[in-house]
């Protein structure tokens, strides 16, 4: 096993059980559904051995403020839970969540990315592509062995803060790139901020448009797409987001299947960015 971006369900079924795999089920419901929809959607059943990772519990620290919906955990926190999950440097890592990579299994990858974990990957389609090889489930509850604490520290060079975004704005557009759909993005709706648009000069890159029937697209295919949306510019020029950092991840997933390395993401996005009301903000296209 040496999947560090995306893995097949047929692939993950073949492996399921050897000692060096570790799986992980990021299930979340981000809009009308209870809390801990997600959490009960894995007791019920999920892929075996598997452990949950809740978005808001182990994703992300909620009692930061100014930092978006989803701000990052601490690193001692994430290596902390990692090691109570059995998760150490050595293991090839799998996520999933319900269907895409969205919703939050492309987050957990990213934050073990930024531990400096090279193999971690996404379930291509998610527990529906599990599911549609007729994939094993259980509602047994996984008790693994603890480990001790992942031994890294996050990589601040990955990601970027607010004011590195503001110093940017003066930049020609092209640099910033925001997954969210483009209604949002534009600011014609708004179901979950406060304040609707998008950060001046961001170009909307809707995550939906990497996918085909709830899969990622070929990397050849995401390789088009993706460098025609970056012209000139190389990738770790790039920076993502979208409402809270969720998304955005599964964006840097698809840049990274595609072979094109090095984007940043910032995590507060949209709902970081307008916690500061003297931060500018543009709508329509």
């Amino acid at each position: 096993m040496n999947w560090t971006t995306l893995v097949e369900a047929a692939d993950l079924a073949r492996a399921l059980g050897d000692p060096a795999l570790r799986v992980v089920d990021a299930r979340f419901v981000m809009l009308n559904a209870a809390p801990d929809a997600g959490r009960t959607a894995y007791a019920e059943s999920h892929i075996p051995g598997a452990v949950y990772a809740d978005l808001n519990r182990d994703l992300s620290d909620l009692s930061k403020v100014g930092e978006g919906r989803h701000p990052l955990p601490d690193s001692e926190a994430f290596t902390r839970r990692l090691g109570e999950w059995g998760i150490g440097p050595s293991h090839q890592v799998v996520v999933y969540d319900a269907g895409d990579g969205s919703m939050a299994a492309a987050r957990a990858w990213w934050l073990l990315k930024l531990l400096g974990h090279a193999r971690v990957a996404v379930l291509d389609g998610g527990l529906a592509a599990w599911r549609a090889i007729g994939g094993e489930e259980t509602s047994a509850r996984s008790v693994p062995s603890p480990v001790a604490a992942y031994p890294a520290r996050f990589e601040a060079r990955h990601f970027v803060s607010a004011d590195e975004v503001a110093e940017r704005l003066d930049e020609d557009t092209g640099w910033l790139f925001d997954a969210r759909a483009a209604e949002r993005f534009r600011g014609e709706v708004e179901p979950i901020d406060p304040v609707a648009g998008h950060v001046p000069g961001a170009v909307n890159l809707p995550f939906v448009q990497t996918l085909r029937d709830g899969r990622f697209k070929p990397a050849a295919e995401l390789h088009a797409l993706l460098s025609d949306r970056l012209g000139d510019r190389h990738p770790s020029d790039s920076v993502l987001m979208c409402g809270s950092g969720v998304t955005a991840c599964h964006l840097l997933l698809a840049f990274e299947h595609a072979g094109l390395h090095g984007a940043r993401i910032y995590p507060g996005s949209w709902s970081g960015w307008i916690s500061d009301p003297a931060r500018p903000v543009a709508r329509g296209d």
